[in-house]
């Protein structure tokens, strides 16, 4: 019974994320400024930092945990263990460096960029929801 609410916790917790990221998209057409004033706050400060970090690991282990119920159970395992991994590693890069990096994209992408790349995060958003219902 423990495991089958792991279970329905893991897929709600990827339907969610899926959701997140169909409104970052929304965003992102919407307002792509603010979209890039969020890009510049990425590792600006350690609790913006590590907040983020372990946020993103709720649902690459959400992916993980449901991957083998989902319709695509390898592709959703891969993209949570490449989540999971990713995140640990920005765990132990340099905030500075975290911070500099999203400061360099922030500056390169211009809003008509942001809302060109906006349909993507529509299509991934409903990928992930789609993949676990």
């Amino acid at each position: 019974m423990e495991n089958q609410k792991m279970i329905l916790l893991a897929q709600l917790t990827v339907i969610l994320f899926g959701v997140f990221i169909i409104f970052i998209g929304i965003l992102m057409l919407l307002y792509p400024e603010k979209a890039l004033a969020t890009l510049r706050k990425a590792g600006s400060s350690n609790f913006i930092n590590y907040a983020e970090i372990t946020i993103r690991l709720i649902p690459a282990i959400a992916l993980v945990i449901y991957a083998p119920y989902s319709r695509f159970p390898e592709i959703l395992k891969l993209f949570g263990w490449f989540m999971i991994a990713t995140s640990l590693v920005l765990y132990f890069v340099p905030r500075k460096y975290h911070h500099a990096y999203s400061m360099k994209w922030a500056g390169i992408l211009k809003p008509i960029h942001v809302r060109l790349i906006a349909p993507l995060a529509f299509i991934f958003g409903a990928a992930m929801i789609y993949s676990v219902v």
